[in-house]
C-alpha cells in the first residue's frame, strides 16, 4: 500500500528530549520504518520548521519525509500551530490531488485537521491516533492548560469523522466512547520499543555503592519529576538521576530546571539529585541498566514508553496509576503502581523494591518477558497493518485491534 502519515509537529527526524520532542516522534519513526520494511511505500508529512531543511528526505529506514511549508520556517510551540493547519491541509490536498495514497494516518489532533482537509472529497480513508486527548489534559491542568480552547470540540469531531481511531491504550478508548466514537471504529495498538536496543545487561546487575533511581523524559511539569524529588527525602542514601531537558549550558535559563532545583533544595536532597540533561536515545538503554529503579509518575499519561523501556532493560518501574500505565505495568508483577501526586507512596514503593533484592529480580525477569511479548515494534506494526487493511476493505469497520 501507499501509506501517508501526517505528524505536524513531531518529525521522525527530530532529536528527542525537547519540550515538543518525545514519544510521538519515536512512534511515527518506528511505524514508518516498520511499514517500509513490510514493503509499503510510506511518506511522513511534517511541518517545515527550519529553512535549512530539504523539501524531501529519503531516510535510511526506507521511508520518505516531506517537509510541508505551513507557517514560518522556524520552531513554533505545538500549542501555537493551529492557525497554520489550514495551509498544511491545502498543501496536502495539492499533493494528494495528483498522487493520492491508499490511506492516511494522522498523528495528533492538529495533524487530523490537516489530514481531513487534505483528503476531503478524495475518497481516501483517514485514520486518527491522538497520542493525547485535550479533555484529559484540561481535566488535570485546568487553567494551566495551554492548548487552544477549541481543541476538545475539534477532537470529538475528528473522532467521529475518522474512518478509524487507533488508540494507544484501553483508558483512551473509554474516553473516546464518551466523546461519541462508535466502538466498532476503535482499535487499540500500543506504542512499541526497540527490543534490539532495550534489553537487560548480559553481565548481570552491577554492584553499586548507593542505590540509584532514574527519571527520564521531557522536563515538563505534568511529568511529575518534582514528585520523585520529594519522594527521595524518604529514601535514605539513594541517588536520583534526572535525564531530559536542555543541555547543561541552558539550565540557568530554563524555568523547569530552576523549579526542580528549588524543589530539591526545599526537600533537602539537592546533594543526592543529579541533572544529566538530554540523553541521546541510543544511550538510554545503558542509562536504564545503570540504575535500580525507574520512577515515572506523571499526572496523566496517554501511553508512556519509559516504563516499557525500563522493563525491557530489566529494571522495575514505579509508575503513577494513570492512562497507559494501567495497561503496561502489571502491579506487583512487572512493576509497582502508585496514586498520582503522592510522594509518600512513591517513596514507600521505591524503599520496598530496594529492600527486597530477590523480589526486585523476580520483577525484573517478569518485566523483560512482558515487554518482549507485547511491545515489539515488529508485532505492533503488523497489528496496525491489519487495521489499515480492514479500513481499506470496509471503511468505518475495524476490529478491536491488539488489546493489551
Amino acid at each position: 500500500m501507499r501509506i501517508d502519515l501526517v505528524s505536524e509537529h513531531a518529525s521522525p527526524l527530530a532529536a528527542l528530549g525537547g519540550v515538543d520532542a518525545g514519544g510521538q516522534n519515536v512512534h511515527v519513526a518506528e511505524l514508518a520504518g516498520g511499514l517500509a520494511r513490510r514493503g509499503h511505500d510510506v511518506v511522513v508529512h511534517t511541518r517545515r520548521d527550519d529553512t535549512s531543511l530539504p523539501q524531501v528526505v529519503r531516510t535510511s529506514a526506507g521511508f520518505t519525509v516531506e517537509h510541508v511549508p505551513a507557517g514560518p520556517p522556524t520552531h513554533v510551540p505545538k500549542d501555537h500551530l493551529l492557525p497554520y493547519m489550514e495551509e498544511f491541509g491545502r498543501q496536502l490536498a495539492k499533493r494528494w490531488a495528483h498522487d493520492p495514497p491508499d490511506l492516511v494516518h494522522a498523528h495528533f489532533w492538529m495533524s487530523g485537521l490537516a489530514a481531513q482537509r487534505g483528503a476531503a472529497g478524495s475518497g481516501v480513508p483517514v485514520l486518527q491516533t491522538f497520542h493525547a486527548l485535550g479533555r484529559v489534559k484540561r481535566r488535570h491542568q485546568g487553567a494551566e492548560d495551554t492548548s487552544p480552547p477549541e481543541r476538545i470540540d475539534v477532537e470529538a469531531d475528528l473522532a467521529r469523522s475518522a474512518d478509524a481511531v487507533i488508540a494507544t491504550c484501553s483508558d483512551e478508548v473509554a474516553e473516546l466512547a464518551e466523546m461519541g466514537l462508535p466502538p466498532e471504529r476503535a482499535a487499540v495498538v500500543p506504542c512499541g520499543i526497540d527490543l534490539a536496543r532495550f534489553r537487560p545487561d548480559p553481565r548481570g546487575v552491577p554492584v553499586r555503592a548507593r542505590p540509584r533511581v532514574l527519571c527520564i523524559g521531557r522536563l515538563v511539569e505534568r511529568k511529575g519529576v518534582d514528585i520523585a524529588i520529594r519522594a527521595l527525602a524518604d529514601v535514605p542514601d539513594a541517588e536520583l538521576l534526572i535525564a531530559g531537558g536542555p543541555p547543561p549550558a541552558q539550565w540557568s535559563s530554563d524555568p523547569e530546571v530552576a523549579r526542580l532545583e528549588a524543589v530539591a533544595l526545599e526537600a533537602g536532597v539537592a546533594d543526592r539529585t543529579r541533572f544529566l540533561g538530554q540523553v541521546e536515545h541510543d544511550r538510554a538503554p545503558q542509562l536504564y541498566r545503570s540504575v535500580d529503579v525507574v520512577v515515572s509518575v506523571p499526572w496523566y499519561e496517554p501511553f508512556g514508553t519509559v516504563p516499557v523501556e525500563a522493563m525491557a532493560c530489566g529494571v522495575p518501574p514505579v509508575v503513577s496509576a494513570v492512562g497507559g500505565h494501567l495497561d503496561t505495568v502489571i502491579d506487583g508483577c512487572t512493576g509497582l503502581r502508585v496514586p498520582p501526586h503522592d510522594p509518600a507512596a512513591v517513596a514507600e514503593a521505591v524503599r520496598e523494591l530496594l529492600a527486597r533484592p530477590r523480589w526486585r529480580q523476580e520483577m525484573s525477569e517478569a518485566g523483560v518477558e512482558w515487554a518482549r511479548s507485547r511491545y515489539d515494534w515488529n508485532k505492533l506494526v503488523q497489528e496496525t497493518e491489519v487495521v489499515y487493511r480492514q479500513v481499506v476493505a470496509a471503511p468505518t469497520v475495524v476490529s478491536g485491534g491488539g488489546a493489551p
